[in-house]
């Protein structure tokens, strides 16, 4: 592929060091698909202005991702995997960027005085820190090549009349009406020198598994993570008693003055898969694990006793998912609520926190859920209607460019102007007080938001219901 060329090293040159990273690719069922061997830059010793500059770069949305699958059982949409083989290695580097880059060990070479040559860079190598930005940049490049129409409101969302594509780094799903468009565009892509890999229908995508049922609905389920969590947790030998619930009524408090950890597992290790796991697949377990989440950083025995809970209901439930059984009506269901200060009297009172309200959301498309929340408010409310407004306005932000999503993709997919029109959004909301607030006009004299950012949202809320 032409990602190098061997050059004499100086004394100027800022040479990175290079290593080997071996690993074992698995289907979502933690079967293997193939063992992997990648040699990699140590892009921890890049210099910011030197090595790298920018290095953002975007990702699909699941919102997006579940949305796709919602339309693909309403309207029984085809729907196909790819993979980009070697793909940082299709980006050029920019010329201002010179890197230089430790020869792989085993392949070395030295010059007649005995110093080892180096590899300039040509293409990006994984491990660099400006590598996903600049693949990222390059599918776009040819898929907009290739008659894609980049979505201003998911930058990792492609158009075409036919074709509806979302990529993730170097994972690709289409979707479209007839196998042959997707056929036709993964040649294109190929022809543009993009080593694409075709691995037939959307099974699995980031480790979550996608089952078409007999009856047209589609499973969501992450086994093989929870089988991991399991085991990090040590709950995978026989005779586990395993919990009907993921977290006692009580609410998980910081326990400053309680007993030091004992368990051997990582505690943000796992913290971090079960994150993954309730934001894909499991909304039940989204409150039990932003609860075990916010003492990542100082956990105590009582918040690893609240972990292996999750685990002990996970065992119970392994084989449990999201299921998509989407109505024929394409409406957008909203639920907002809040806990007004529900950690007051079990919190020390001199901790602030303990004033804090939680809220929750969820988004619903065609009575299924899409997206869902569960996290303690930023801004102190002072009565429960003030804490139901935080959550309501919270739950518009994700939902009002969503509404736009929606509607670009019913473009796309073929409904009519008169169906998309017909689409309507309900949002519920269970706080009277909430309610008379949202009919009434706004004067700030009568009551003052939390924040000047809570009084903007709702004068917008005012004029769009």
């Amino acid at each position: 592929m032409d990602a190098w060329e061997v050059v004499e090293r100086t004394n100027n040159m800022n040479v990175l060091p290079s290593t080997w990273a071996f690993k074992c690719k698995r289907f979502p069922d933690r079967l293997i698909k193939k063992f992997k061997a990648r040699f990699c830059a140590r892009g921890d010793k890049q210099i910011e202005g030197i090595d790298y500059f920018e290095t953002f770069a975007p990702v699909v949305q699941w919102i997006t991702v579940r949305l796709m699958l919602i339309l693909e059982c309403l309207l029984d949409l085809v729907s196909k995997q790819g993979d980009v083989t070697c793909a940082f290695l299709h980006a050029h580097l920019p010329e201002k960027e010179r890197v230089y880059v430790e020869m792989p060990l085993g392949f070395r070479q030295y010059d007649q005085g005995g110093k080892a040559r180096v590899l300039k860079l040509k293409r990006t190598l994984y491990g660099l820190r400006q590598s996903p930005r600049a693949f990222w940049k390059y599918v776009t490049e040819k898929l907009v090549k290739c008659g894609m129409e980049q979505s201003d409101l998911d930058p990792c969302l492609f158009i075409s009349d036919k074709v509806i594509c979302v990529v993730y780094v170097d994972d690709l799903l289409f979707w479209s009406m007839e196998d042959q468009p997707i056929y036709d565009l993964a040649e294109a892509l190929r022809n543009e020198d993009v080593l694409l890999e075709e691995e037939g229908d959307a099974a699995g995508f980031l480790g979550v598994k996608l089952t078409r049922l007999p009856d047209g609905r589609i499973s969501m389920t992450q086994c093989g993570l929870i089988d991991r969590i399991i085991t990090s947790l040590g709950l995978d030998g026989d005779g586990v008693k395993m919990k009907s619930t993921p977290a006692e009524r009580k609410p998980l408090v910081k326990d400053s003055d309680g007993a030091l950890c004992e368990e051997a597992f990582n505690y943000a290790s796992v913290v971090g898969m079960l994150l993954y796991l309730a934001g894909h697949s499991r909304p039940d377990i989204s409150y039990a694990v932003n609860c075990a989440a916010r003492y990542t950083f100082c956990p105590r025995r009582s918040h690893e006793i609240a972990l292996k809970r999750i685990g002990r209901y996970l065992k119970l439930t392994k084989d449990k998912g999201l299921i998509l059984k989407p109505t024929q009506a394409l409406n957008v269901d909203a639920y907002p609520d809040a806990d007004f200060a529900g950690l007051y009297g079990y919190e020390d009172g001199a901790d602030p926190t303990c004033t804090r309200s939680r809220m929750g959301f969820t988004i619903a498309v065609a009575d299924c859920p899409v997206f869902w929340q569960s996290k303690l408010q930023t801004e102190t409310a002072l009565s429960t209607m003030e804490a139901e407004v935080v959550a309501f306005v919270a739950c518009c932000r994700e939902l009002f460019p969503f509404v736009d999503i929606v509607d670009q993709i019913g473009n796309a997919v073929g409904l009519s102007r008169k169906e998309r029109c017909q689409m309507y959004i309900k949002m519920h909301e269970d706080n009277a007080g909430a309610l008379i607030l949202r009919d009434r006009p706004f004067n700030s004299r009568d009551w003052s938001p939390p924040s000047l950012k809570i009084k903007k949202k709702n004068r917008f809320c005012e004029t769009s219901f």
